[in-house]
């Protein structure tokens, strides 16, 4: 069977569909044209793709052959999901791997951003650092401060677990709430704008769909402390950039860091980039050698799964296998 994969992966699990499948890998370091994509996609059987893949319905229909597509995300907010399931297009992810290695570079986002971390580095590089100063590069304290949790989800829980390690007090907010959480760790469940307004940190943990676009933007930093500090490791649509620079600018809050942008990449000349207190990394949560490798064999699993015509490990439609 042919499969094409839309990015070097981990070599375990390139191994692991080489064995399997006829493979065709995009080299490249950017994502490939969605051109390319759409003649590649001709002739083969299975998918392997990332975020950064358009995958809709016209792909699909260019690909009379195709059974599976694999997504090398936990998300897949890039693949028209429906579209696969009428077709009979089994879809795969890569779900609860990255958890715990999400959770821990949110904790870092945070306290890098509180303590003023990247900024002390680049003062010093730039040889500024004469004497040691009572006022110099004063931050936030993280011990005892309030974290506003928006999301419950898995990578949300976890981050709650670190927070306690720093005695936070810990809000959340979420569709669902969760009882089980608020007393295994002893959360508090609030309404969205009474967590905006008594946080010091707020770190987003929601999924990008259309009531979560642009959910943090002019009105919601207006309801935030001036001296907050917001994190988002979720989607970069979620962040209304524009007021976000609007806020951190004015002073209406403090600091953010962002491990995701609306586009990424973020272009050059952003007015964020301008900005001191705001620190912007590229989409590396998750970047640890031991979880995106396997990410890697997670993917590769749910793709030969796929193939065979059996439900994946990991599937996002299993009813698309009764079409």
């Amino acid at each position: 069977m042919k499969v094409y994969v839309t990015r070097l992966i981990p070599e375990e699990g390139l191994d692991m569909v080489r064995r399997y499948c006829d493979v065709e890998v995009w080299e490249g370091e950017l994502p490939l044209p969605y051109e390319v994509l759409l003649e590649k996609a001709r002739d083969i059987d299975g998918l392997l793709s990332l975020l950064t893949d358009r995958i809709d319905a016209p792909l699909m229909d260019a690909a009379p052959k195709l059974r599976v597509i694999s997504n090398y995300a936990v998300g897949y907010d890039n693949i028209d999901v429906t579209a696969a399931t009428q077709r009979g297009i089994i879809v795969g992810h890569t779900p609860g791997v990255l958890t715990e290695t999400v959770a821990d570079f949110t904790m870092a986002l945070l306290l890098a951003t509180a303590r003023r971390v990247v900024e002390g580095e680049r003062f010093v590089k730039a040889g500024k650092w004469k004497t040691w100063g009572p006022t110099l590069l004063l931050g936030r304290d993280v011990h005892g401060a309030t974290l506003g949790l928006v999301g419950l989800g898995r990578i949300g829980a976890s981050v709650a677990r670190r927070a306690r390690g720093f005695a936070m007090r810990i809000l959340y907010h979420d569709i669902a709430r969760r009882e089980d959480l608020e007393r295994e760790l002893g959360l508090i469940y609030t309404d969205f704008e009474t967590l905006l307004g008594e946080s010091d940190f707020v770190s987003l943990h929601v999924p990008l769909t259309e009531d979560t676009h642009h959910l943090m933007s002019k009105d919601q930093f207006g309801l935030m402390k001036p001296t907050a500090i917001l994190i988002n490791t979720s989607r970069g649509p979620v962040v209304d950039q524009q007021a976000l620079y609007e806020a951190l600018k004015s002073g209406r809050i403090a600091s953010a860091a962002m491990d995701v942008t609306d586009p990424e990449p973020i272009a050059p000349d952003d007015p964020l980039l301008s900005l001191d207190n705001c620190l912007i990394v590229p989409h590396m949560a998750s970047a640890s050698i031991a979880t995106r490798t396997k990410m890697a064999t997670m993917a590769a699993e749910n793709l030969i799964a796929g193939l065979r015509g059996e439900i994946p490990p990991h599937p996002v439609n299993p009813e698309a296998l009764r079409r």
